[in-house]
Order: structure tokens, then C-alpha cells, then sequence
């Protein structure tokens, strides 16, 4: 079967689903995140239960952002800081004459684990930005798409696949875009289909991602019957008002049953958690 060209999503999804189920047997991974304002000062706290603490936000200067990780590494007690979009930090490096590696291996000695995302549409350079984040130490906690570029999915799929051969240190990537395109809108069944074209074409990234808070419970259960593998976004705070099977954690296992599958909470490092 020709996978970039038109198929019943059907055979589509169950084609990817086997590659998963190759790859990672029933076993589902999930992070539930804190996300923490990157102004500097502003207030810490967070649930204890989070794998993952997220400066999110864009840095305004490279001692501000440098000054609020080390803020946050601080406070963090052992759980992994990520912090930033590469881009941004791209934009902050030109924005300060300095270099990337510089900033990034300063952004490491305060504290910093993870780059939070590389936005691949946005990188000015894909390649050699990644890699340096790798040099300094760093990981990078996801490949993202900020926003479709065109309707081509299966060729941006490529370029993927093509730069993971070049760097072969993305650990994850989240196929589906962080902002809509008002140009191409997409539907459910694009999403579903874009999942599963991610699985088959991007094949040496270990894991498909999907957004638990960005696109939702139910299209991320769908999307865990297509191709992807690990959930991202899963909010840290125990909430049991409306009863404990609404809560998170509940919520996000019984989810992940329900496609099939065997949840295993994991931290930023993709090292599974024991609660």
C-alpha cells in the first residue's frame, strides 16, 4: 500500500496500529504537567504529583530566562524542568549576539533538563539547533508541528523523518499542529488520518505524541488506536469535585484502557513514575 497517497482510514489506522503495537506492545506512556509562568518572580507552585515542570511562555532576555529557570530548578525537588520553544531561543540568540550553544549551556548550569518543544515549521535551523541542544547537555522533550504549512502532510512527514536521521535524538514527536491553520482547516478525521501517516512515514522516532489538554480525551483516544504512543499535557492537579473518576489521573488511565492499551505514567525524562 502506498501510504502517502489517499487510503481508507480504516486499513490506514490499522496499518499504523501495528507498527505501534510492534514498537511498544500495549504499553501507553502519559505525563501529567505543571506549567509555570516564565516571568521572573512570578508565584511557584504546582501539584506534587507532576513529572514534568513547563516554563512556558516566551523568554524576554536571556538573563530573564536564565534567572527564572534557576528559580524553578530550585523549588523542583528532582523533577524534570523543561523550559522554551528552540525557536524562541533561536530568536533570543540573534536578538543578543550570542550563539545558541552559549545560551542553552547557560539555561543547563541553572538547572534546565529539557528544551520544551523544537517546532520544526519554525526552526531556521532544524538540524544544527537540535544538535546543539544535544552538545550542551540538554534534551529535548518533544518535535512539534506549530502549524500546518500546506495540505502536502506526507511530504512535511518526510522532512521529519529525514531530519531524525541526521540528528537521531528526538524521542518524541507530536504530529498534529500547536496553533490551527485558518487557511486549512482540518477535521477530526484529518487528525486521525495525519496520526496515523506520522506513525508509518516517521518511523525512527520512537514515539507519536498527541496533546491530552491541547486536542482532548476523546481525540486522543482515538489517537491511541492509529499510531500513537505517548500522551502529553496531562494536567498534574489531583481535582476530585466532581468525583475521583473525573480526576486526571483517572480520567487519563481509564482512557487509555479503554483504547486497548496499558497506561504507564512516566516523567520528562520518559522514565516511568511509580505511584
Amino acid at each position: 500500500m502506498n501510504i502517502a497517497a489517499p487510503t481508507n482510514i480504516i486499513d490506514l489506522g490499522m496499518l499504523a496500529d501495528e507498527a505501534r503495537r510492534q514498537r511498544h506492545g500495549t504499553r501507553t506512556t502519559f505525563v501529567r504537567v505543571a506549567d509555570v509562568a516564565s516571568t521572573p518572580g512570578a508565584a511557584l507552585a504546582w501539584s506534587p504529583a507532576a513529572g514534568e515542570l513547563r516554563i512556558v511562555g516566551t523568554p524576554s532576555s536571556r538573563s530573564a530566562a536564565v534567572e527564572r529557570v534557576r528559580e524553578v530548578a530550585a523549588g523542583a525537588r528532582g523533577v524534570p524542568v523543561s523550559a522554551f520553544s528552540l525557536a524562541d531561543l533561536e530568536q533570543l540568540a540573534a536578538r543578543e549576539s550570542a550563539t545558541l550553544r552559549s545560551i542553552l549551556e547557560e539555561l543547563r548550569a541553572a538547572g534546565l533538563d529539557l528544551v520544551a518543544e523544537a517546532p520544526f515549521d519554525q526552526l531556521r535551523d532544524p538540524r544544527g539547533s537540535i544538535e546543539e541542544v544535544n552538545i550542551s547537555g540538554l534534551a529535548l522533550a518533544r518535535l512539534t508541528i506549530h502549524q500546518l504549512p500546506s495540505a502536502e502532510v506526507p511530504s512535511l512527514l518526510k522532512e521529519v523523518a529525514d531530519l531524525q536521521r541526521r540528528v537521531a535524538v528526538v524521542r518524541a514527536f507530536a504530529p498534529l499542529p500547536r496553533v490551527l491553520n485558518s487557511a486549512l482547516p482540518t477535521t477530526g478525521y484529518d487528525d486521525v488520518k495525519r496520526v496515523a501517516l506520522a506513525r508509518l512515514i516517521v518511523e525512527n522516532v520512537p514515539s507519536i505524541q498527541v496533546d491530552w489538554a491541547r486536542y482532548g480525551p476523546k481525540l486522543a483516544q482515538v489517537a491511541l488506536t492509529v499510531g500513537a504512543d505517548d500522551v502529553d499535557g496531562v494536567s498534574a492537579e489531583d481535582e476530585t469535585t466532581e468525583g475521583r473518576r473525573r480526576a486526571p489521573l483517572e480520567e487519563i488511565r481509564r482512557n487509555i484502557r479503554a483504547a486497548g492499551q496499558e497506561p504507564v505514567e512516566r516523567n520528562g525524562r520518559f522514565e516511568p513514575l511509580v505511584r
